[in-house]
């Protein structure tokens, strides 16, 4: 068998799985239980046809290297699409299927305009409200629409297959960026199979795998970690939809279990979720011990969550070797390290002080202490730990922001030249690049790699680095009311100095609860914790703290919606200068 490395495109890659294992199931997908739909199932023959009869339709429109929006509910219709567009020579641009109007429409005509949009391939049950979208943004004429679930276009036998290199474009990967406005990573085929080979190396991959996924299709863990890896492997990938995930997460291990899958992940609530929903009934009829490779690709990792999970699903033969954590990006098609296979995860305990000052040492005994977990070693890249200011490589044990480079470094971000100077262009002090910069906070040790932040999030008081996300396991561990919601923590200006701001969900909060205590609990825990003044507190509905699609906290945004006066509280404390910064009478009940 032909090893992937001998392919110069991934089209190639598939087209050779496809002819080699016809009969193999690609794809299987679990629909909800209250859809009274059995599993569907999608051979690599099936697959084929499918793609070269998208690929004949792209073909006769002469749309070799333009721009094909996909937006698709989750199910087998997407994979069947993003393969025909490989096999047209177009870019794909996978994007949420917007769930309403306003922002999320707004996005997504943001990236039509962006990408210059020739076609929106879709499925039948949004066609028609896709195609009326259209004509209102005024793109109707100019932009044609086609559902590909339905039989009356194209025709498999009439496909040629283009001629294209390692260097042409296989898709845009639109991030929605937890500190920026989104952008269009250009991912080519030389990006996606050296990826690939890092993915596998990383997790031990193997075409005896069984892959399970529920993360969406527009997500690039998903997309590239899942869908298409299984098809780089040649294996089977099952799949259920986001939503039912997050309704009944058991129905996701038993996903694993029936299906006796191998490789599966996603964020790190993923664990938090399972930990929390599923039921000592449940687990005693679960079989996790197929399970070899358990994915965490959030930023920051927190070990409470590997620890938790490892600790509640052992009686399901669940085994803690095979939690992997791991760390990437867009900007570097989608894995840069991960932890060693069949050894959990190193947890450090941390100096928090040595942290303030952009060193990761061991915390003395009786000292206080941030957990950091390692991502393992780098694979696949050229990886700097560099001063951002000054561009100085730094030793060992010193925290400054990641650069990478290697052959699964995108080509940039589509249309922005003077961006893509700066962040991909970067070059250290001596001359030595070019190299991707990160915007990653973290540090090598004794060969593994340590994320601790994001550098634009970062909060400084009196030269002191604190990260936001230290901030917010600390608020969520003050009382099981907050345990449950995600929060965002940022800095802003008052008079004449910086003050932290704590933005945190509340849910289920019994009627009659005290929620001015709990929020001057918050203010005090936080002041004493880290030693910084704390110029508000906002307990917020569940739904109003903003993600990005992967799951990060969009801090930045938060920080805007927040001076913006556009966070609605059920209890805020604010101070009178913070309380005047965003144009608020001063409550009652306030920060001295």
């Amino acid at each position: 068998m032909p090893s992937a490395a001998s392919f110069p495109t991934f089209t190639d890659l598939v087209r050779h799985r496809t002819q080699e294992r016809p009969e193999r199931d690609a794809y299987v997908f679990l629909h909800d239980s209250s859809e009274n739909h059995g599993p569907e199932h999608l051979t690599y023959a099936g697959l084929d046809r499918e793609a070269r009869r998208l690929a004949s339709w792209l073909q006769q429109r002469g749309l070799f290297g333009e721009r094909v929006l996909m937006l698709y509910n989750h199910g087998l219709a997407f994979s069947k699409a993003f393969t025909g567009c490989l096999y047209a020579g177009v870019v794909a641009v996978p994007s949420p299927l917007p769930g309403g109007h306003g922002r999320a429409f707004s996005r997504v005509t943001g990236i039509v305009r962006d990408a210059n949009v020739r076609v929106v391939l879709t499925d039948q049950a949004n066609v028609e409200d896709v195609r009326e979208w259209l004509q209102s943004e005024g793109l109707g004429e100019q932009v044609e629409c086609l559902a590909t679930d339905t039989p009356d276009y194209g025709a498999p036998e009439t496909w040629q297959q283009p001629q294209f290199g390692p260097e042409h474009l296989a898709f845009l990967q639109y991030t929605s960026g937890s500190t920026s406005e989104p952008k269009g990573v250009m991912v080519s085929h030389r990006n996606l199979l050296a990826n690939a080979a890092a993915f596998s190396e990383i997790l031990g991959t193997t075409p005896e795998d069984v892959l399970g996924s529920w993360l969406p299709y527009f997500h690039d863990l998903g997309l590239i970690g899942f869908i298409l890896h299984a098809l780089y492997l040649g294996t089977t990938l099952v799949q259920m939809s986001p939503a039912s995930f997050l309704k009944r997460p058991h129905r996701w291990l038993e996903m694993i279990s029936e299906y006796r899958v191998a490789v599966c992940g996603g964020p790190n609530f993923t664990y938090d979720l399972c930990t929390r929903k599923v039921t000592e009934t449940q687990l005693a009829n679960l079989d996790l011990s197929c399970w070899k490779s358990a994915l965490n690709g959030a930023e920051p990792i927190r070990a409470s969550s590997i620890q938790a999970f490892a600790d509640h699903f052992a009686a399901a033969g669940f085994d803690a070797g095979a939690l992997h954590s791991a760390y990437g990006m867009a900007e570097a098609t989608l894995i840069v390290s991960g932890s060693v296979p069949g050894v959990t995860p190193i947890i450090r305990t941390a100096s928090a002080s040595a942290l303030e000052n952009n060193r990761l040492i061991d915390a003395a005994e009786g000292e206080t202490a941030r957990y950091v977990v390692s991502c393992g070693p780098v694979v696949g890249f050229d990886l700097r730990v560099v001063d951002p200011e000054t561009h100085e490589e730094l030793s060992e044990g010193t925290v400054g922001e990641i650069w990478l480079r290697g052959e699964s470094v995108a080509r940039g971000y589509w249309n922005r030249d003077e961006v893509n100077r700066e962040i991909f262009g970067a070059h250290t002090a001596t001359g030595t690049g070019p190299f991707l910069r990160t915007g990653d906070l973290g540090a090598l040790l004794e060969g593994e790699l340590y994320i601790t932040g994001r550098r634009k999030e970062v909060l400084i008081f009196q030269g002191r680095n604190v990260y936001p996300q230290d901030v917010e396991q600390v608020v969520q561990d003050f009382d099981p009311l907050l345990a449950k919601g995600p929060g965002s923590v940022f800095t802003v200006g008052a008079g004449s100095r910086d003050v932290a701001v704590v933005v945190q969900e509340v849910r289920n909060a019994p009627q009659g609860t005290d929620l001015d205590s709990l929020a001057q609990s918050v203010q005090w825990g936080v002041s004493r914790e880290f030693d910084v003044p704390v110029g508000g507190v906002l307990l917020v509905p569940s739904g109003t703290v903003r993600k990005t699609t992967s799951g990060k906290i969009q801090r930045s945004l938060m920080q805007q919606l927040f001076l913006d006066g556009k966070l609605e509280a059920i209890q805020e404390l604010l101070s009178p200068e913070v309380a005047a910064r965003i144009g608020r009478s001063v409550a009652a009940s306030s920060l001295a």
